[in-house]
């Protein structure tokens, strides 16, 4: 009769440990750009695709290329004209869906660039998740989009 009491709570508890399956975020087409050789500032955007089923919150993102790095996204202001700003509270990468960073909308911000962005060359940043997940990412360069 023990023999099937554990078989039953390994059973149980296998079948809890499948329903928490954790998001798995995959970073697509990641580029890196300035708008000038000297410019101060540059900006990444990539797509997050999200192949779990749980919903993940990008928190944070860090890059030695630059003095601050934060996630930026575009608002229309009163008079009309877009801004950016920080974004409070993180990007959410819904379960079995993507969410781009791209030009015009939400970006990663690179303030104080450490050196210039050359075409050909990758910048290293770090992605961090609100489940205490960090993905490292190698972004190249590209001046040309």
């Amino acid at each position: 009769m023990q023999v099937n009491l554990f078989a039953a709570m390994a059973l149980a508890l296998s079948t809890v440990a499948a329903g928490h399956a954790k998001a798995e975020i995959i970073v697509e087409d990641a580029y890196a750009r300035a708008a000038m050789p000297s410019a101060p500032t540059g900006a990444i955007f990539m797509t997050l695709r999200n192949d779990g089923p749980e919903d993940e919150r990008l928190v944070s993102v860090e890059s030695d290329a630059a003095a601050k790095t934060e996630l930026h996204t575009h608002i229309a202001g009163e008079d009309g004209v877009m801004r950016m700003r920080p974004i409070e509270g993180g990007l959410v990468i819904p379960g079995g869906g993507s969410h781009a960073l791209a030009r015009g909308g939400d970006h990663v911000m690179l303030m104080g660039l450490t050196h210039p962005l050359d075409q050909g060359t990758q910048i290293g940043l770090t992605l961090g998740f609100e489940s205490g997940e960090e993905i490292r990412v190698d972004v190249p360069v590209d001046l040309e989009r």
